[in-house]
C-alpha cells in the first residue's frame, strides 16, 4: 500500500469515527408536515385542560392525532398555502369534528395567516421538536 493511499485511508477512518454518534442516546425526531384545512374558533377552556383566550396562538388538533394527548403544549408551524404566511401555535385543544390532518386555530393565529371572513384556509404545518421554544 502506498504511502497517499494509506493517508487516504487512514483520514477517511477518521472523518467516519467523527461523523458516529458519541453515544446511543441522541436521536432525531423524524419532521412529518401535513396538510389540511386550517379554520377558527372561538376558545375557552381546552382538552389539554388550560383556559385560553382568543388572543392566545393556540391550536386544536383532530382526534386522530390527539390521541391521549400527547402532543399538548407542544408547537406547530404553520403555513398557508395559498399566501406562504406562516406562524407558530401551541396545542392546547383538541378537534373531533376535523379531519385528520385538519387543524382549528384561535381567531388571533389564524389572522397571522389569513383574513376570518375566509373561514378555510388550506394550510401544511408541522410540529416542533419537544423543546422548541419561540425565536
Amino acid at each position: 500500500m502506498s504511502p497517499l493511499t494509506f493517508f487516504i485511508f487512514a483520514l477517511a477512518l477518521v472523518c467516519s469515527a467523527f461523523a458516529s454518534p458519541i453515544n446511543g442516546t441522541s436521536t432525531l425526531e423524524k419532521r412529518v408536515t401535513h396538510t389540511g384545512r386550517g379554520t377558527w374558533f372561538d376558545v375557552g377552556l381546552g382538552a389539554c385542560g388550560k383556559q385560553n383566550v382568543n388572543s392566545d396562538k393556540i391550536v386544536a388538533i383532530s382526534s386522530a392525532i390527539y390521541g391521549n394527548g400527547g402532543n399538548c403544549e407542544q408547537y406547530m408551524h404553520i403555513t398557508n398555502t395559498a399566501n406562504g404566511k406562516s406562524a407558530w401555535g401551541k396545542v392546547r385543544d383538541e378537534c373531533p369534528g376535523c379531519g385528520a390532518n385538519d387543524i382549528d386555530m384561535s381567531p388571533s393565529l389564524f389572522q397571522e395567516l389569513g383574513s376570518l371572513d375566509e373561514g378555510v384556509l388550506k394550510v401544511s404545518w408541522h410540529f416542533e421538536n419537544k423543546a422548541f421554544t419561540l425565536p
